[in-house]
């Protein structure tokens, strides 16, 4: 081995010949501290403090990052060179029950108390504001995607009614695959060129009451808005039954019962929405189980009537479905 192939161990042996530089790397390895922090918990001045930390970076024991004005400070030692993990672990062995140590351990705990406490306090004085200061500086999206996530990944979920491929594109991230289902072509043009690079998703033109799926071909199906437009609803949920496979999911958005009938007649849609025992009931009398029904909070811009939310299981019991 040559003298210049022993500078970087040398270079490392070097760098933890310094208490200081051994009080850093040891809160560093458990913690990401700010320089503040550091001098805080070592009470040792700020220049000090930087400049044993720009020597371990620069040989390679913690790494940095900015935010802010403020540098964070890290060490991984699970990212560290073997010979570098070696050499700080048996370092680490003989400092345990240094009492340097266990005084810093003690004023970082205090630290730390005091970023929770900050927290605390500031959600405290938010929670009046809380849900219209996150939505103005977070937007509303996340929570969906966050619930989106929570899909099993080899799902296979039926989009019926999918119109122009909004949710079917939202979902299929998520899952195997999606099958999209509308009777307009014109929609599922639409619904095409907005899930093209989508390769997971399949669109069928065909009948809610009639579905172009096979029996127990789908994990989940959604029927979002789309019931009220059915002539005979109770066949559609017979149908979304017939092709979810025992134990599927079935999701149903859908209007309250209302009486506005000019906008029904301006949305041409068969009736005037339902009633909460009315969706249960039909989900019950299809096969389903495990029904509930709740009323969605209306959006403040909605403009049309409340809207309900039925979820409900397919039997797991055998049963015989078949399209009248």
């Amino acid at each position: 081995m040559s003298s210049s192939s022993l500078e970087p161990v040398l270079g490392r042996m070097d760098s933890l010949a310094d208490p200081t530089r051994l009080r850093l790397l040891r809160l560093l390895e458990r913690h990401e501290l700010g320089v503040a922090e550091l001098v805080e918990v070592l009470q040792l001045p700020q220049s000090t403090v930087s400049r044993h930390l720009k020597l371990l970076a620069d040989r390679g024991w913690v790494t940095n990052r900015a935010q802010g004005p403020t540098n964070f400070y890290r060490m991984r030692a699970d990212e560290l060179p073997a010979e570098a993990r070696r050499l700080w672990q048996l370092t680490r062995e003989q400092i345990e029950g240094w009492a340097t140590l266990s005084q810093d351990q003690v004023r970082l705990e205090r630290r730390l108390q005091g970023r929770k406490e900050g927290t605390q306090a500031f959600f405290a004085g938010a929670a009046g504001q809380w849900d219209k200061l996150r939505d103005e500086v977070y937007g509303r999206s996340f929570a969906q995607a966050a619930i989106r996530g929570l899909l099993p990944s080899h799902w296979v979920v039926a989009d019926l009614g999918c119109g122009t491929g909004a949710v079917a594109a939202d979902v299929a991230p998520w899952v195997a695959r999606v099958i999209g289902v509308d009777q307009s072509a014109a929609m599922l043009k639409a619904a095409g060129k907005r899930t093209a690079k989508l390769p997971n998703v399949e669109l069928r033109q065909g009948e809610l009451e009639a579905l172009p799926i096979d029996d127990a071909d789908c994990d989940a199906a959604l029927l979002l808005l789309t019931l009220t437009y059915a002539a005979e609803p109770e066949r559609v949920v017979a149908e979304m039954a017939r092709i979810l496979k025992p134990g599927g999911r079935a999701v149903i958005v859908d209007l309250m019962r209302h009486d506005r009938d000019d906008f029904r007649v301006q949305m041409r849609q068969q009736n005037l929405g339902f009633e909460d025992d009315q969706l249960v009931a039909m989900l019950g009398a299809a096969g389903f189980e495990a029904a509930i029904c709740h009323l969605l909070p209306p959006e403040p811009e909605a403009k049309g009537p409340a809207l309900l939310l039925a979820a409900a299981r397919r039997c797991t019991k055998t049963r015989t479905y078949s399209r009248k």
